[in-house]
């Protein structure tokens, strides 16, 4: 398989619904929880990549672009973007839609570096 081929077969999405319980008090949704959900795709579509143990060393930016209000649906969509020796970069995007109307739009778009780790915790060398 070809590093295009692994890359489309390892992109992840996963729809949320925006509830209360994760807004603040402005009933949009927590910068810190969607960082959260933010580094779980990524680091989803990581090991479904390399098929290796992987853990995040970076979240090397995340724009906020429009706020996420309680009561949305939510697409989060990793995808890796650059592989290197021992790590490689997931980038995400948070897309928002209304429950009841159709159309969405991006709301946040975040980059992460994850490096592929042995068992004793030391970088490995990602499989091609």
């Amino acid at each position: 398989m070809t590093i295009e081929e692994r890359i489309n077969a390892s992109e992840t999405r996963i729809f949320k619904t925006v509830f209360p319980n994760t807004t603040n008090h402005y009933d949009t949704l927590f910068g810190g929880t969607a960082m959260h959900m933010m580094d779980e795709v990524a680091f989803i579509a990581a090991t479904r990549f390399s098929r290796q143990v992987m853990v995040t060393v970076s979240s090397d930016r995340i724009d906020f672009k429009k706020p996420i209000p309680a009561g949305t649906i939510v697409e989060l969509i990793g995808r890796v973007s650059e592989v290197g020796n021992t790590s490689l970069k997931v980038n995400v995007d948070i897309f928002v839609e209304q429950m009841y109307a159709e159309g969405r739009e991006l709301a946040i778009h975040g980059s992460f570096t994850f490096v592929a780790i042995d068992e004793h915790k030391k970088p490995v060398r990602i499989i091609k």
